[in-house]
């Protein structure tokens, strides 16, 4: 049995083609945000590649929704089920690398890197139903610690967190939260994740 074509014309190959370089940017975005996190890069060869990287997204995002192919970049992220939210995060929300962020010693560009992949980390286990207080605790912990280490002004939410703990602490490890309190802790969470990026804004 032959395999079914990815295509049947000149102009189809073209799509596929340049959906499928989309996809590489974006994954190669996702790694190099995963490296500078994780302090495997120098921020000169981050700010380099992130700068390049953020280049080539724009002008491919634009071809692709100039000509209809993509209705929008997070269209292709919800069609394709790219799991890339570093790279979402940084195209789509901040714009601009981590170490533009700067201003003097008030934000280390790496801890501000490690918050995002907190926040990341704590909002993405609510949406795959992650409830037990063991598993949540920990990443609400962590992200707490992770903010406590960035400078002011750049608080992101970290009463609401310090309440959340309190809360978690107070129940035991195989217990969960219920669905009301998983919607409030990812509404809380978002809230500090705008109030996070807020104050780098009013640092850099």
């Amino acid at each position: 049995m032959a395999d079914a074509p990815l295509y049947t014309s000149t102009r189809e190959r073209r799509r596929q083609t340049d959906l499928a370089d989309f996809y590489a940017l974006l994954k190669a975005s996702e790694a190099v945000e995963k490296a500078y996190a994780r302090g495997a890069v120098s921020a000169a060869d981050y700010e380099t590649a992130c700068s390049q990287l953020m280049a080539q997204f724009r002008a491919s995002e634009a071809a692709l929704t100039g000509d209809g192919t993509i209705a929008s970049t997070e269209a292709f992220f919800a069609q394709w089920r790219v799991d890339c939210p570093r790279a979402r995060d940084r195209l789509l929300r901040v714009g601009a690398p981590a170490t533009h962020l700067q201003k003097g010693d008030a934000v280390d560009a790496a801890r501000v890197a490690e918050c995002v992949q907190h926040f990341i980390t704590a909002m993405d286990a609510l949406r795959l139903d992650q409830r037990a207080v063991d598993e949540v605790q920990p990443l609400v912990a962590d992200l707490a610690a992770a903010l406590s280490r960035v400078a002011a002004p750049c608080p992101g939410g970290r009463a609401s967190l310090e309440r959340w703990l309190v809360a978690l602490n107070g129940m035991r490890a195989a217990e969960e939260i219920d669905d009301a309190q998983a919607r409030q802790l990812a509404f809380d969470l978002d809230a500090a994740y705008a109030e996070f990026h807020r104050g780098l804004k009013d640092a850099s």
